[in-house]
Order: C-alpha cells, then structure tokens, then sequence
C-alpha cells in the first residue's frame, strides 16, 4: 500500500569493515509490504478494514487522523497494532481535563549539577502519537499539538526542535459523551487530513472478536498475538516518493476543485471544505490510486477519499442539523450533482 525510495548507504564507523550497500526498495516491493499490514492487524483489530486503509493513506501523505467512535471498539488496539506492524515508536497521551501543555511538547528541567537548564522531550517526540479523547483536554492543551502537526516541530523556549519522521498523529474522541469535553475548534479539525468513523462491528466479527478473547487473546500483549514489522520508514518513504509520482491530469483537479466549491454553496452548511481541503482530497486520492495499483488518479480515487477527506471540515447550519442532516449526506448529494470528468 505504499511506495519505495532507495537508501543511501552509511559509512561504517569502523575503516577497515566493508560498507554493505542497502538495496533500493522496489515500488512493487513496498506496495506488497504495506498491503501485508491488513492481515498483520488483523491479527489484533476485526473488521476495521477502513480504518487501517485511512492510517496508511495518512502516512503516505504526511498527515494526521482523527478517530471517531463509541468506546470499545479499537480505536486505541488499532493504533498500536498498526505502530507494531511498521516497526515504528509509538507513545500515547491521555488527554485530560488538568494536562498542561508541556506534558505533551516537553520542558525546560533545571540541572542542579550543571546548573543549567535541559530539555525534556515530551511524548510528542515519536513516530507515532496516540492522542486519546483529545477532546477532554482544554484548547490551550489542544493547540499544543498545532505546531507539531503543520510545522514538525516544536518550539521551547524560542528554539524549534524538528520532530521524527515519520510523524503521524491519530487522535480519537467519543461521538456521544460530551460532558466534559472541549469540541475542537475549525483551525485544530482543519490539521487532520483524515477523520475516520470507526464502527460497531457486524454480528460476525463480534463472534470471532469473543472467540479470540475465549481462546486467550491478550490485546495489551500484541507480541503473543503474533504481530510482526512487515514495513519500516524506508518501505514508507519509497512509497511516498511513488505517489508523488502518480500524474493527475487537469480535469481530474477541476473535478476536485467543483467539489469543495459546492460544499461552500450548499444551502446546509455555514461553512464549506477550504482551498486546504481541496489540496487534501487530492493528495490523499493519489495515495489511494497508488495502493490500488495506478499511477494515475481517476474520480472514483476522488469519490472514494472525499467523505473521510472533508466531512470534518465542513459545519452544519442548526437547522440543518435540527432536521437530521449530517455533513456525509451534504457531501453524498455533492458528488451525487457535480459533474463527472470523463
């Protein structure tokens, strides 16, 4: 589901052992890695197909996901499974009520012995970030992820400090508990290229989900489920310089660009999907052409991204919500009236 680049082969620190040359990861080659994530996640998470698919769309385009669903069904499992599948680190923050900003970015600690002031990196300094129920933080935590998410960085004291690539950010939050919670605000939603609703699972998955459990399954023990790395950063980065290349041809952007024009004109919504998510849509549409075997983008790849690509960026108007609109009917009827390219 991804794309190769080649590595560059480092210099041995010892002179006189030979330097052993990395071999260039084929696109072929970092595709099938990547479509091996499903069944190595699957042998954690059932029947969440979709949500492993957008998580890998995201690393490919460099973006960030937001989890959306009722408690117990994964989120958090498919999150560290999916770190686990790709050999990456991976941290989880608790999103609450009394987390400062510095616990998430990190802070200036005094040294007593060298009387001087270091650096204490925060969790955000991974690959992998778990922000659970990040809407039950206040906005002054929230926005601490901002510059990580948009810049990769954070700023201390003055000084950016570059954060590890890959950097992906998958949040989660409960759609019915709002007790409590702080709604996250246009300019914060906006960083997520991605928000995935994440579902119950149909009858037959609950009953494989029971036997596993029933059979000894452990979900805070992934190694004795048998999750193995299947893909490391260069198999992603070969995969990312991939997409890159995948063409898009005029029209297919004109299709794109009619799309969020429209949402802006819809008569439901007070505020339709931006210049920035129309970029969105189509850079997670090539991602998509690419996992699917094409090295071009067709309006099914752009069909396909634009519900998880922009119903987070869109608003409702009261009323339209007051009569059971939601913005995945807005964006259905959308694409349902835009004309197609052919």
């Amino acid at each position: 589901m991804s794309a190769p680049i080649p590595e560059t082969a480092e210099t041995a620190a010892d002179p006189g052992t030979p330097v052993i040359p990395v071999i260039p990861v084929s696109s072929a080659s970092s595709r099938a890695s990547l479509e091996a994530l499903r069944s190595e996640i699957g042998k954690a998470v059932v029947g969440q197909d979709s949500a492993v698919t957008g998580l890998v769309v995201a690393l490919l385009c460099r973006g960030h996901v937001l989890l959306e669903g009722v408690p117990g069904v994964a989120k958090t499992l498919l999150v560290r499974a999916l770190a686990a599948s790709l050999a990456l680190d991976t941290k989880r923050v608790q999103f609450t009520p009394d987390l400062m900003p510095s616990d998430v970015t990190g802070s200036l600690v005094y040294d007593a012995r060298t009387a001087e002031f270091s650096f204490q990196p925060g969790p955000v300094f991974t690959h992998l970030l778990l922000a659970d129920e990040i809407n039950r933080t206040p906005p002054k935590t929230q926005s601490s992820l901002l510059e990580a998410m948009e810049e990769r960085q954070v700023t201390v004291d003055g000084s950016p400090r570059p954060l590890p690539d890959p950097f992906l950010v998958a949040a989660t939050q409960n759609p019915v508990e709002y007790e409590g919670t702080y709604p996250l605000p246009e300019a914060q939603l906006d960083r997520f290229l991605l928000k995935l609703t994440v579902p119950l699972p149909s009858r037959e998955d609950e009953i494989n989900v029971l036997t596993r459990h029933a059979d000894g399954f452990n979900p805070r023990d992934l190694g004795a489920a048998g999750i193995r790395p299947v893909a490391g950063p260069a198999e992603l980065e070969a995969a990312r310089a991939a997409v890159a290349k995948t063409s898009v041809s005029p029209e297919i952007a004109a299709y794109v660009v009619d799309i969020c024009r429209a949402t802006r004109e819809s008569p439901s919504l007070t505020l339709g999907a931006s210049p920035r998510g129309a970029t969105a849509l189509l850079s997670t549409a090539r991602a998509w052409a690419w996992l699917t075997g094409r090295d071009y983008v067709t309006p099914d790849d752009v069909k396909a991204l634009a519900l998880p690509t922009l119903r987070h960026r869109i608003q409702l108007r009261p009323e339209a919500e007051m009569e059971g609109v939601t913005p995945d009917s807005v964006i259905t009827s959308v694409l349902a009236h835009v004309p197609v390219p052919r």
